[in-house]
C-alpha cells in the first residue's frame, strides 16, 4: 500500500490515522503507517508537549502529524467568557432536566468539568502550534479547511506540510488556492463533522478538482478492500480514524461505551449539531434524539453549543450513562465487533487489500501478484 506520497512522508503504508489517543497515532507509526494526534482537546500547551514528548520517544524515529481545528479567519477579542455569555438560559434549563431525567449524578465540587470546546477557538489552535514547531512533526492538519495563511506559511518554513479536510470539490478548490499541499476527502459516511456527499461520489470529484495535489480519501473505509477502491478511485491514500476507537491501545474511559460501539450497526449513527453546533456523525443515543427532536429547543450554533454541553457529557461519561453514552463515530462501526490491537487492525488491512488486488488482476487478466 505504497504510494508516491507515503513514499514522500516516509511511511510504508499509506495509511494516514486520525485519533486523539497518543498510544494510537503512535502505535500506527509503528505499524507502518502515518499516525496523526489529534490537538483540539489539549487547552493546556503543556500537556500538549509532554504528549509530544511520549511520541517522540514511541514512534522509532518515524513519522506522524499533528490535526488542529483553526478557522481561516480571524476573530479578535472574543472571550470563552464572551462565548459562555450568549449562551440563553433556556438551553441551560433543558440539559439540566435531561440529566435530571436519566438520574446522572453531579461531579464533586471543585472536579474538574472535563474538557471544553474551547480548542475551536483559533487562540487556542495558535497555542498547540507553538509547542508543535519545535517538534519533527511531518504533517499539519486542520479540520475546519485551510488554516489561516500565516499558518501555512508557518508550517511551510519548518518543512511540514499542510492538509485540510473536504466535503466538496468546491471546498477543495479553495484548499489548492490556499496553498495547502494534501487535501482529506472526507464523505458522508465518516464520523465527526461531514458533508453530504458520500465518498464513492466526492473522492474521484476532488481528485480531478486539484490535480495533481495529492488526495487522501476518508469516510467510510475500515477495510482493505475499502483502501483499494479509495486507491482506484485516484487517492494517494487513506484517511482511517473511527476504525482505532476499539482498539486495545485506545482510552476511552468507558467500558461501556467500547461495548456500544462492538454492538453497534453501520444504521446506529446519525449526523447531528448535538455535540459541538455543525453536523457531526456520531452513535445514535437518547442524547442526540433529545437535541433533533422538534419540541426541544435544538443545538446552538457553534461553538456555543460545545461549551454548553461540555460539563454534562464529562457527567455522563464518567457515570458511565448508556442511554446518553455517545461519540463521534462513523458508519463504519458495523464492522467494528471486537478488540484488537492497532497491529491487528493493520495486518486485517493489508490482507484485505491484497486480496482486492489480486482480485482486481484476476478480472483484468494478469497474474495474482
Amino acid at each position: 500500500m505504497e504510494t508516491e506520497l507515503s513514499k514522500q512522508l516516509g511511511a510504508a503504508h499509506a495509511i494516514f490515522g486520525f485519533t486523539p489517543f497518543p498510544a494510537v497515532a503512535a502505535a500506527i507509526t509503528r505499524a507502518g503507517g502515518f499516525g496523526v494526534l489529534g490537538a483540539v482537546r489539549y487547552t493546556d500547551p503543556g500537556e500538549l508537549a509532554r504528549d509530544l514528548d511520549w511520541m517522540q520517544d514511541h514512534t522509532d524515529g518515524l513519522p506522524y502529524g499533528l490535526d488542529v481545528v483553526m478557522p481561516a479567519r480571524k476573530v479578535e477579542g472574543v472571550t470563552e467568557a464572551d462565548i459562555e455569555a450568549m449562551i440563553p438560559e433556556g438551553h441551560r434549563h433543558y440539559v439540566r432536566d435531561l440529566l435530571a431525567k436519566h438520574g446522572v449524578p453531579e461531579l464533586a465540587d471543585g472536579e474538574p468539568s472535563g474538557w471544553r470546546i474551547t480548542g475551536w477557538m483559533e487562540q487556542v489552535a495558535r497555542s498547540q502550534l507553538d509547542v508543535a514547531f519545535d517538534y519533527p512533526v511531518a504533517l499539519l492538519a486542520n479540520a475546519l479547511g485551510s488554516p489561516p495563511p500565516d499558518v501555512v506559511r508557518r508550517a511551510h518554513d519548518h518543512g511540514i506540510r499542510v492538509a485540510a479536510l473536504a466535503g466538496s470539490a468546491r471546498h477543495a478548490r479553495h484548499h489548492a488556492d490556499a496553498g495547502i499541499d494534501i487535501v482529506v476527502a472526507q464523505g458522508y459516511e465518516a464520523g465527526g463533522h461531514t458533508g453530504e456527499i458520500a465518498s464513492m461520489v466526492l473522492t474521484p470529484e476532488v481528485v480531478d478538482a486539484v490535480a495533481p495535489l495529492p488526495v487522501l480519501a476518508a469516510g467510510g473505509i475500515g477495510s482493505g478492500e475499502q483502501i483499494a477502491a479509495g486507491l482506484a478511485l485516484g487517492a494517494q491514500g487513506v484517511w482511517l480514524g473511527s476504525i482505532w476507537l476499539t482498539t486495545t491501545e485506545a482510552d476511552l474511559h468507558s467500558h461501556a461505551l467500547t461495548r456500544k460501539l462492538l454492538a453497534a450497526g453501520s444504521g446506529d449513527t446519525v449526523r447531528s449539531r448535538a455535540l459541538t453546533g455543525k453536523p457531526a456523525r456520531q452513535l445514535r443515543t437518547e442524547w442526540t434524539d433529545a437535541w433533533d427532536d422538534p419540541d426541544g429547543p435544538g443545538p446552538l450554533p457553534m461553538p456555543l453549543q460545545g461549551l454548553l454541553v461540555a460539563e454534562a457529557l464529562t457527567r455522563i461519561q464518567k457515570y458511565g450513562t448508556e442511554p446518553l453514552l455517545g461519540t463521534p463515530v462513523g458508519q463504519i462501526v458495523g464492522r467494528m465487533t471486537s478488540q484488537r490491537t492497532v497491529q491487528q487492525v493493520f495486518d486485517d488491512l493489508t490482507r484485505g487489500f491484497e486480496k482486492a488486488v489480486d482480485r482486481i488482476n484476476r478480472i483484468a487478466g494478469r497474474s495474482p501478484s
